[in-house]
């Protein structure tokens, strides 16, 4: 970009620089997880049963997926060749309009496909290096080893989360260089491509890892009272091996996408911040403030084995949980620190900084919110374990209305945290506000090298008990598993609301993007700034069906993911009674077919994927097609209202109710076996479904709506009334019906 000073190009490239050390360190944190010892025969025998299962479920997803992601490459082409190019688009190609569409275009889909394979490959690398430190872990607690186990458990999530700093930083980095003006053309494929394999891996990884947790629960605990991981059971290893594709591989592609989107609204307000004063710092600063954000992670993450025997005696941390979020605080206060000592010496301002810090105090906010409404040691969720006395109804109402207040609370907070952008540019003009908006979601995942330590720390811990329960290891082997496997499911869930706040503000973002972008096509004579005094109407009869109709959205996209769920269960659960009536099963002395679950969890997976996603994509381009851009952007607006209080709603229930039933299982109210254990099971396996698929799968689909609005509008605008957009009206309205249908279908037909 010829506006960049040497300065500035130079900082650039030391944001390339940083993005490829996150790689390295990555690299090691790989070497170092592999040359540990694993465990014994028998605990690689399961671990065995894992791997391959989890591997079958990957490669089958990824045959699903692959075809579609051709055919979008090809639209995503397609949606900048036919309409008329940027002006920055045309300056790039010297006013040459079919070479403009050309490169654009061109750039738009190698973007695309770019932000795929980075999803896939944080989701797929990730995974498979988790399963590496599953038997690991499970080998340094059968020594006895409580640091080792904890170090290789924390340093293989670590992995993850910098091949997602690492990734996402390279790709919205290149592209900046390489496009310049014109980036936000190609930035959106790169962010679209991202977040549409994280609504794949959301959603198949949750529908799995769900229908077989559920299965094994219902008919392993309650109806034959076996305990979790019990070899006995046949669901236990398909259970297992849900944790990697759903917590891991989900998750870190989750993640991901909110990382690349972040960046991707922040270059695209930034580039209209460009435009109206011609600092060149908009653009620049939140790409280096991301990578002070990686150096931080490494720092961080680096320290967590260092904590537990710290000289400094009030600094020591006394368990994993503590070591891991003394080593949150300690990257918090290097990139805050660091965020403001650069926004002074290179923007002379404090201001970016600051917005900055809020994102980052967020981050760090959730993590006593989320403990407040689902932590054992909380009397809210003691409550819950009380009512579990009366039943399972009493258990289910108890945290279903813990989870409904718990929304808004978060909401509050994240609206508190959105207000400091007002306050911050109250006096500067409203593009400055949403950007600032940009910068919070730059602060708040910063650090996301962390956050998907401590996340994919959970299933490792989890998959690494399992392994170490079925095996038959010692008690104290089991006993320190089992500590990390606490440490694990606080640290997953305080992630997990992260992750929804991330793409709440990380949606807002691109949803102002969107303001500025389908208000500029609507009005091209009006200036930007007074187009958004304007805003979008919500108050004509267009746009309040468009605010209904997005309202909507997130409400069938959730109650398919459960019924999803409810299907794959039902299946798993007949396919497990029937191998407890095959002789010597349930007695212990005849080995379970572990693999015929896996298959039926695998193929019942995949068959929700395409019709979830074909729903998500179709519905925002009829509203637009119906009812025009202003609609869409109300429909936007009520996308991520109510997208947000139900997803946080449903992963707060989900986690309290899980945590209710282990305070029940650590002796309290009868304990394991009583009438009230047996209630707070069945809450659990209604809990599971709601915080591990449907919220969760509510984050990445929030953003592939924004996303799709972005990449349409131009073509929305365009095409408005003419006989080819009416006949892609009726394609997408089948295409929406068949995905209804194809999600209501029974589970009879499921397998057939």
């Amino acid at each position: 970009m010829g506006d960049l000073s040497s300065l500035e190009a130079t900082m650039l490239y030391a944001v390339l620089g940083v993005a490829l050390l996150s790689l390295v360190y990555a690299y090691w944190l790989y070497r170092d997880t592999i040359r540990r010892e694993k465990a014994g025969e028998d605990m690689q025998k399961v671990w065995r049963a894992i791997k391959a299962g989890a591997n079958a479920y990957l490669q089958r997803q990824l045959k699903s997926i692959l075809p579609i992601l051709a055919g979008l490459a090809v639209v995503v082409f397609l949606s900048v060749y036919v309409v008329e190019p940027s002006q920055e688009a045309l300056a790039m190609f010297n006013n040459d309009v079919d070479a403009a569409r050309l490169g654009i275009g061109l750039g738009r889909s190698l973007a695309f496909i770019v932000g795929a394979t980075f999803s896939l490959l944080v989701g797929q690398l990730g995974m498979r290096v988790a399963i590496e430190a599953n038997i690991r872990v499970a080998g340094e607690a059968a020594r006895n080893n409580y640091n080792g186990a904890l170090t290789v458990a924390y340093r293989a999530g670590t992995f993850t989360g910098m091949l997602t700093d690492g990734l996402g930083l390279l790709g919205g980095t290149i592209i900046f260089l390489i496009f310049g003006k014109a980036a936000p053309d190609a930035l959106l494929g790169f962010g679209f491509g991202g977040t549409l394999v994280a609504l794949f891996m959301r959603i198949g990884g949750g529908i799995y890892t769900k229908a077989a947790d559920v299965g094994a629960d219902l008919v392993g605990k309650v109806e034959q009272g076996l305990p979790e991981d019990d070899p006995r059971n046949a669901a236990v290893v398909a259970d297992l091996v849900g944790d990697n594709v759903g917590d891991c591989a989900g998750m870190a592609a989750d993640i991901f996408e909110s990382y690349e989107v972040t960046i991707v609204s922040a270059l695209i307000l930034g580039l209209f911040l460009f435009h109206q004063t011609g600092d060149t710092f908009w653009i620049v600063y939140p790409l280096v403030v991301r990578a002070i954000g990686v150096v931080s992670s490494i720092i961080g993450t680096l320290a967590v084995p260092i904590w537990e025997s710290f000289p400094i005696r009030f600094l020591r941390a006394k368990d994993a949980e503590e070591a891991m979020f003394r080593s949150y605080e300690l990257s918090s206060i290097i990139i805050v620190g660091s965020a403001f000592l650069f926004s002074l010496l290179y923007a002379h301002e404090w201001q970016l900084a600051t917005l900055n810090a809020v994102g980052v105090g967020l981050a760090v906010a959730f993590n006593p919110l989320t403990s407040l409404f689902t932590s054992s040691k909380r009397k809210l969720v003691q409550e819950i374990a009380e009512s579990s006395q009366t039943g399972s109804a009493t258990t289910i109402l108890s945290g279903l209305a813990l989870g409904m207040e718990g929304s808004v609370w978060s909401l509050v907070a994240i609206v508190v945290a959105l207000s400091a952008s007002l306050l911050v540019f109250g006096g500067e003009s409203l593009i400055h506000v949403l950007y600032g908006v940009a910068m919070i979601g730059i602060g708040m995942l910063a650090l996301t090298g962390n956050n998907v330590a401590m996340d994919t720390f959970g299933p490792i811990a989890d998959n690494a008990s399992g392994i170490g329960e079925m095996a038959g290891a010692d008690e104290k082997a089991q006993a320190l598993l089992a500590e990390l496997d606490t440490v694990g499911n606080t640290t997953k869930a305080i992630t997990k609301q992260i992750a929804i706040a991330s793409a709440v503000v990380a949606a807002t973002a691109l949803f102002f993007a969107f303001v500025a972008d389908a208000l500029t096509l609507a009005n091209p004579d009006v200036p930007l700034l007074e187009l958004l005094d304007r805003g979008i109407p919500v108050s004509t009869l267009d746009g309040s069906i468009g605010f209904l109709l997005g309202g909507a959205l997130p409400f069938l996209f959730a109650a398919f993911c459960l019924r999803a769920v409810a299907r794959g269960a039902n299946l798993v659960v007949n396919e497990v009674r029937r191998q407890f009536k095959i002789p010597g099963v349930l007695e212990g002395t005849a080995t379970p077919d572990y693999a015929k679950v896996v298959a039926i969890t695998t193929t019942s997976a995949q068959k929700e994927l395409v019709p979830l996603v074909v729903i998500s994509v179709t519905l925002p381009l009829i509203v637009g097609m119906l009812f025009g851009v202003m609609a869409l952007g109300t429909f936007l607006a009520g996308v991520i209202l109510v997208g947000q209080l139900l997803a946080v709603f449903m992963a707060l229930a989900g986690g309290a109710l899980d945590n209710a039933k282990k305070y029940i299982e650590d002796g309290h109210f009868g304990g394991k076996g009583s009438p009230a254990h047996k209630a707070s099971i069945e809450g659990d396996t209604v809990g599971d479904p709601l915080k591990d698929t449907a919220g969760p799968a509510l984050n990445p689909m929030i953003k592939v709506v924004n996303l799709v609005s972005l990449l349409a509008a131009p073509l929305i605008v365009q095409s408005k009334g003419s006989p080819a957009a009416w006949v892609v009206l009726i394609a997408l309205a089948a295409m929406l019906v068949w995905g209804i249908w194809q999600s209501k279908k029974e589970a009879s037909t499921e397998l057939a």
